[in-house]
C-alpha cells in the first residue's frame, strides 16, 4: 500500500515575393487551417493536412450488458443529474451523476466483484472518492461520498491519524480489500466540488480513460425516451476567402421549435463561400427530470454523405478532458455566453472520438452548388433528433450596405485564427469603401475592403505574411498590439521588462498572437477568451522591491474585484516570482498579512464544529488538539466549516481544553483556544 498527502506546418504558398519584401519578411511556416494569401489577398482553398495525430483510443475489454450493477438503489427507478461527456467549464464530464433523493447517506453498492484499489479524502474535486478495480481490468469510481464503509475505511482512518491529516490518498494492493458485486462500500454525500447531494460514478480503463457506463446497453433503473433538443446552430467562415451570407465570421441560427416529427429545420437557404465549419448547441433530458444533459453522439451528413461524427464514450483523463476547450468554441462562450460544439476537428484537438474524411469535417462550398445538411444528435439510449438546413454556394463579391447610425469614421481590429480582421465604420457614400494601410517600419501595404456592411468596412489580412506595426484609416491610426507569434507544439519563451512567459510543447492548442501589458502593478497576459491546454510558466518582476516575500504571491484578478490565489516561488535575489497559470488574464502581486479567522460554532456529544475563513490567500492547513492530543477534523469548503466525525473512535474524547491552529497560504497563523 502507498499513501500520499493531498498537499500542426505547411509552407507559405502563393505569396508574391515583392509583397514579402515590402513587409521585410521571408516565407515561414506556422500552424493554421487557412492557406496564406496572395499579394491581392485572393481566395485560396483550405489545406488538406490534418491536425496533430489523434490520441490513441484506450484498449477496452468486452463488457456484457448487465455486468455492472447500478450503484444507487439497484433495481429501483432512479434518475441522473449528469451524463457522460457533458460540456463543463474546462472539462468533459467524465461519468454519470446519480441522484440520491436530495439527501446524503444512501448506500453505495459495488458495481461488480473486485477490490478497493484506492481511497481519497479531499475537500475539493471529487471529495471523498473510492475506486474498485475489477477482474476485467476496468475500475469503477464513486465520488462525492460522505463516508467509506468496511475495513478499507478503518485503514484510512489509521493512516490519517499517523499522518495527522484528513486530506489523504491511499493505494491498495489486489486482494487487500476484496469486495463482491452489491456490497455496500460507502454512503452517498455532497463532498468536494459537488453542488448538491449525488454520486459521481465512472468507469475507467487501466490507462485512465473515462468510459461512458451507458454504452453497454444502459440500465433499467434509468429510463430515457426523450430525444435531444436543438437550441441553435452556426456556420463559420474558416478562411480568408470564406463567407457566410456574404460576411466573414460566424453566423448563428436559432430554430423556433421542432416540427411535428421532432426534427428541426431552418426555413431559409444560407449562402456560403469557401471553407466553412458547422457548430451546434443543444441538450438532452432523461425521463421525468428537467436537468439539461449532454448528448452522446453527433453525426453530420451533406447530400446524404457522412462527413463528420463524434461519440463521447472514451475521454483520456485528465489531459483529454481539457480538450473540451478545443472541441467547443471557447471564445464564443466567453464573449457571447453560447456554448457551441464544433462539428469539425480543429487544429490542436487530438482526441480520438472523431470519425471524419480528409477535411476533418470542414465543408468546401463551391459556387452554384447546393448542400443539403443534416445534423443528427443522439443520446446513449438511441433517441435521435435531426436538424436540417440548406447551404448554397455563392460567388464572393464586394457589396456595400449603409447605415445612417454611422456618423463618423472609426477603426478597430481583432485576430481570428491567423487572420487580422479590421473594421472601419465610415459614413462615406462612395460606392466602395476606402482602403486601410498596414505599416511596418517605412513599408506600407494598402488593403481594399472585402465588403461594407451597414457602413462598416471589413478588411482581412493573413498575419503569417507579417505582423504590422500599426493600422491607418484616413486620419485614424492604431498600434498593432500583438507583440509576438507564439507557435504551438514546442517550447517557446517570451520576455518583456516586467514579465517572462514560458510556453511548453502542450501549453497552446494553436498558434497564438500574443499581447501583454503592464501598468501600475497590473500584469495583463493576453486575453481570457483564449484557452490554454497545459499550464504556462509566468514570471513577474515588480518595479519596486517586495519587503515581505513570504507573504507576497501572484493573484489572478477580475474587473469586478475578484481575486484568486495563484501562489509562486520567489527567485533567490527576490526580484522575480514564478508560478504556473491555467488561464490567461490579469495578475497582481498581493501581500497577505492577516491570519485566518475561526470560531467555535457548536460542541456536544455529537461532535465539534468550527466556522473558519481567510480574507485573501485561503486556508492551507488546520490542526486540532484536545488535551494535547491530535484530533482529526474534516473540512467542508462549501460552508467553510471544520468538524469532527461521529464514527471517529481513534481520537481523544471531545472534552477539555482544546487548541485549533489555522494557517493560510501565506503562512499567517491563528491559534484559537476553547474548552470543550
Amino acid at each position: 500500500m502507498v499513501d500520499f498527502l493531498i498537499t500542426r506546418p505547411r509552407r507559405l504558398l502563393g505569396v508574391a515575393w515583392p509583397f514579402l519584401l515590402l513587409m521585410g519578411l521571408q516565407p515561414s511556416a506556422c500552424q493554421s487551417q487557412q492557406a496564406a494569401p496572395t499579394a491581392e489577398q485572393t481566395p485560396v482553398a483550405a489545406p488538406e493536412d490534418a491536425p496533430a495525430g489523434p490520441a490513441k483510443a484506450s484498449a477496452i475489454p468486452a463488457v456484457a450488458k448487465g455486468y455492472f450493477l447500478f450503484p444507487i438503489k439497484p433495481g429501483q427507478p432512479n434518475f441522473l443529474a449528469g451524463s457522460m461527456g457533458e460540456l463543463r467549464p474546462n472539462h468533459f464530464h467524465g461519468g454519470l451523476d446519480i441522484k440520491t433523493d436530495g439527501r446524503v447517506d444512501l448506500p453505495v453498492h459495488a458495481a461488480a466483484d473486485g477490490y478497493i484499489s484506492r481511497l481519497k479524502q479531499s475537500s475539493f474535486g471529487y471529495g471523498n472518492v473510492l475506486y474498485i478495480t475489477h477482474p476485467n481490468g476496468l475500475t469503477t469510481v464513486y465520488g462525492h461520498l460522505n463516508h467509506f464503509k468496511g475495513p478499507a475505511a478503518e485503514e484510512l482512518r489509521r493512516r490519517q491519524y499517523a499522518k495527522k491529516s484528513y486530506e489523504l490518498e491511499l493505494f491498495f494492493e489486489p486482494g487487500q480489500f476484496p469486495v463482491k458485486r452489491g456490497d455496500v462500500v460507502a454512503l452517498s454525500g455532497n463532498t468536494g466540488g459537488s453542488v448538491g447531494p449525488h454520486v459521481h460514478w465512472e468507469v475507467r480503463t487501466a490507462d485512465n480513460h473515462q468510459l461512458n457506463p451507458l454504452q453497454w446497453g444502459g440500465f433499467p433503473e434509468i429510463q430515457d425516451h426523450v430525444a435531444p433538443v436543438v437550441q441553435a446552430f452556426a456556420v463559420e467562415a474558416l478562411g480568408i476567402d470564406s463567407r457566410v451570407d456574404g460576411r466573414f465570421g460566424k453566423s448563428t441560427f436559432v430554430p423556433k421549435a421542432p416540427l411535428a416529427d421532432g426534427s428541426y429545420a431552418w426555413p431559409d437557404t444560407i449562402g456560403a463561400t469557401g471553407t466553412v465549419g458547422l457548430l451546434v448547441q443543444g441538450f438532452d433530458r432523461f425521463d421525468q427530470v428537467w436537468n439539461k444533459n449532454g448528448f452522446q453522439q453527433v453525426e453530420v451528413l451533406v447530400n446524404n454523405r457522412p462527413i463528420y461524427k463524434h461519440v463521447v464514450d472514451d475521454i483520456p483523463f485528465p489531459e483529454g478532458s481539457r480538450q473540451i476547450n478545443r472541441h467547443v468554441d471557447y471564445e464564443w462562450r466567453a464573449t457571447q455566453g453560447r456554448q457551441l460544439e464544433k462539428l469539425f476537428v480543429d487544429d490542436g484537438n487530438d482526441l480520438s472520438m472523431y470519425t471524419t474524411g480528409p477535411d476533418k469535417g470542414r465543408l468546401r462550398v463551391q459556387p452554384g452548388q447546393v448542400y443539403q445538411v443534416e445534423i443528427r444528435l443522439s443520446d446513449s439510449y438511441g433517441n435521435t433528433t435531426p436538424l436540417r438546413f440548406v447551404l448554397r454556394g455563392e460567388e464572393a463579391a464586394y457589396f456595400k450596405t449603409r447605415s445612417a447610425a454611422v456618423k463618423a469614421p472609426a477603426l478597430r481590429y481583432d485576430v481570428s485564427r491567423n487572420l487580422l480582421v479590421i473594421t472601419a465604420p465610415d459614413p462615406d457614400t462612395a460606392a466602395v469603401g476606402g482602403n486601410v494601410t498596414l505599416v511596418r517600419g517605412n513599408r506600407h501595404l494598402s488593403l481594399r475592403p472585402s465588403y461594407t456592411d451597414r457602413s462598416q468596412n471589413v478588411y482581412l489580412y493573413d498575419l503569417r505574411a507579417g505582423r504590422p506595426d500599426s493600422i491607418r484609416f484616413g486620419r485614424l491610426s492604431q498600434r498593432f498590439s500583438r507583440e509576438a507569434l507564439i507557435p504551438a507544439g514546442r517550447e517557446f519563451g517570451f520576455a518583456t521588462a516586467q514579465m517572462n512567459l514560458g510556453f511548453g510543447p502542450k501549453t497552446l492548442f494553436d498558434t497564438l498572437y500574443l499581447q501583454t501589458s503592464y501598468k501600475q502593478g497590473l500584469w495583463t497576459v493576453h486575453l481570457p477568451r483564449t484557452p490554454l491546454y497545459e499550464t504556462l510558466a509566468l514570471t513577474l518582476r515588480p518595479e519596486t522591491p517586495v519587503t515581505d516575500l513570504r507573504r507576497t504571491a501572484i493573484y489572478s484578478v477580475t474587473a469586478k474585484g475578484g481575486r484568486g490565489y495563484v501562489g509562486g516561488k520567489w527567485s533567490a535575489d527576490g526580484t522575480s516570482i514564478t508560478a504556473n497559470i491555467k488561464t490567461f488574464g490579469q495578475f497582481r502581486l498581493l501581500t497577505d498579512t492577516i491570519p485566518p479567522s475561526g470560531r467555535l460554532l457548536s460542541k456536544g456529544a455529537g461532535g465539534v464544529v468550527f466556522k473558519v475563513g481567510d480574507d485573501l490567500s485561503g486556508l492551507a492547513s488546520y490542526e486540532l488538539e484536545i488535551n494535547g492530543q491530535f484530533r482529526l477534523l474534516r473540512y467542508e469548503h462549501k460552508n467553510a466549516t471544520l468538524f469532527t466525525e461521529r464514527d471517529d473512535t481513534l481520537g481523544p474524547p471531545l472534552r477539555g481544553p482544546a487548541t485549533l491552529r489555522l494557517t493560510d497560504q501565506a503562512g499567517n497563523e491563528k491559534v484559537i483556544s476553547v474548552v470543550l
